[in-house]
């Protein structure tokens, strides 16, 4: 069993409301990226998602995108994230951590190259978004004989009859998009999410996150109360503002530890 999985299996049996956030790779420099993964242990994160900077991208809301824009314009690259996020490792960040990325960065690297760079790199498991289970024979195998976890989507547009083929791919967790859309873009309708949660518990035993549109303490409590976590991009980093360095580090943490404050009340 992973990293990822038998740490967040064994927080979710233990009671816990787990807590992802999500940050853009190199943004918004490499030295605040690294800084804001071990900001993110401290406020404590159960694990952290990793994206990977596209210059064309379908799920990512505006302010993801905008992130992903200034760190490819500072020089963000597949090896520049694998390394900054070994160097992370090596300065003491323990907790599990993945990627998200899209499949073009893949399939230009290759996906055995890919899964095993970002192995060494110190991931535990990997997201590829546009890259649906029918679709992932040639790289999920890779992922996984390179010791990471497929985690794949389940959104509101998923047939209820694809459920079964969509979980029986996944490790680690289960991610479920809470709104038809991009991330940022909407409010979860708690209500909704439950439906949808409701529909993936009895097909697996995996902690079952819920992202996009989680953006505040109360938010994220309310929806974790239908679910066994959550996962927090856009509006953690639209925290960060313009701020770099220890400034951003500090807005960072200072939030995640609301998040997790919320969660565990």
């Amino acid at each position: 069993m992973s990293r990822l999985t038998e740490s967040l299996l064994k927080a979710k049996e233990a009671g816990k409301k787990l807590l992802v956030p999500f940050f853009t790779g190199f943004y918004p420099d490499e030295e605040t990226f690294i800084g804001l993964l071990k900001a993110a242990q401290r406020a404590g994160a159960d694990a952290v998602e990793v994206g990977i900077p596209f210059s064309d991208p379908s799920a990512d809301g505006p302010v993801i995108q905008r992130t992903s824009q200034l760190a490819l314009q500072s020089g963000a690259t597949l090896e520049g994230i694998f390394r900054a996020v070994k160097r992370a490792r090596a300065e003491g960040l323990v907790i599990p951590l993945l990627y998200m990325t899209y499949y073009n960065p893949v399939h230009n690297m290759g996906s055995e190259k890919f899964s095993q760079s970002a192995r060494e790199s110190g991931a535990d498991g990997v997201l590829v978004v546009d890259l649906p289970p029918e679709e992932a024979g040639e790289f999920a195998p890779a992922a996984r004989s390179a010791g990471l976890d497929t985690v794949f989507l389940v959104a509101p547009t998923t047939p209820e009859k694809r459920l079964p083929l969509v979980l029986k791919e996944a490790s680690g967790f289960v991610y479920c998009v809470s709104v038809a859309g991009v991330t940022g873009e909407k409010k979860p309708v708690t209500e909704l999410v439950a439906e949808m949660v409701a529909k993936v518990r009895p097909l697996t035993n995996l902690p079952v996150l819920v992202g996009f549109g989680v953006s505040t303490p109360a938010g994220a409590k309310e929806i974790a109360k239908v679910s066994d976590g959550v996962i927090v991009g856009s509006a953690l980093l639209e925290k960060l503002g313009d701020e770099t360095g220890e400034k951003a580090v500090a807005k960072a943490e200072n939030f995640l530890r609301e998040l997790r404050a919320a969660l565990d009340s």
